[in-house]
């Protein structure tokens, strides 16, 4: 019997996704679009919600009179001083209640009782224990980052193949070499996306805490143009937000192709 020359083509992309580009930017063009039309013509109120161009003018003069720079960078100070501080510590309590029975009989119940609390709700008592200067702001972001951050690493840890550190353990690996080597890139995956919910959260309790008590920073420009019902000043407020948002993406995006290469 002659043998067939016909190829099974390859189907092992494992649902990979391509990239196509321009489509996001092609998305966002159409939706800026579509709403100038709608405030030119009518269909949208001005005063409900004020046309990209309205929008666009008010950033420009937060630009030109530099307080664009001036809120900005107040609040990106307390988003990572929060967030930074927030995400070592709880990957150290994740990891020690990942790897130790003693810590994780008594702080994961701790942790999971104290997780579904609303952070929000607590900012009047950091206002009390530290002040409403910086203090009571940096507490509130780098509380409510700590608890996802030790979830993640938690889950994280327990995620590793017990028999990779079973492996490990028959060949006399040392512990400390198991944990640097086996636990902890087995788990980054894992913490890395704790990472990325805990400075979403971060962002929303860093508006929450900046409209208590705050003379710069966006969440109090937020606060300001709402009180004076400038919804143009609103709007270019919440731009910069989502563009702050975006950066810290990109930056966790390039941190996880650095630290997980070996994927």
């Amino acid at each position: 019997m002659a043998e067939s020359s016909y190829r099974v083509p390859f189907r092992g992309g494992g649902f990979a996704h391509r990239p196509i580009k321009g489509v996001a930017l092609g998305t966002f063009v159409v939706l800026v679009v579509l709403w100038e039309w709608g405030c030119r013509s009518g269909v949208i109120s001005n005063i409900a919600l004020p046309a990209p161009t309205e929008v666009v003018r008010a950033l420009e003069d937060l630009v030109t009179t530099g307080m664009l720079w001036k809120h900005w960078s107040i609040s990106m100070l307390r988003l990572v001083g929060g967030w930074v501080a927030g995400t070592l510590a709880g990957v150290l309590v994740g990891l020690m209640i990942g790897l130790w029975s003693l810590p994780r009989a008594g702080l994961y119940p701790l942790v999971s009782a104290l997780f579904p609390i609303p952070k929000i709700a607590l900012l009047p008592l950091f206002v009390v224990w530290f002040g409403i200067g910086e203090g009571s702001k940096l507490a509130t972001i780098a509380f409510g980052t700590f608890f996802p951050t030790v979830i993640a690493t938690i889950g994280g840890v327990d995620s590793v193949p017990r028999n990779v550190v079973r492996m490990a353990q028959s060949f006399n690996v040392p512990y400390a070499r198991i944990v640097r080597e086996v636990i902890v890139p087995g788990a980054m995956p894992t913490v890395l996306s704790g990472m990325r919910i805990s400075a979403s959260i971060a962002m929303v309790l860093l508006v929450a805490a900046e409209m208590i008590g705050a003379e710069y920073g966006v969440g109090a420009y937020i606060l300001m143009a709402g009180s004076l019902f400038a919804i143009d000043q609103l709007i270019a407020g919440v731009v910069i937000l989502s563009l702050t948002g975006l950066m810290v993406a990109s930056l966790i995006g390039q941190l996880e192709r650095r630290l997980l290469a070996w994927r």
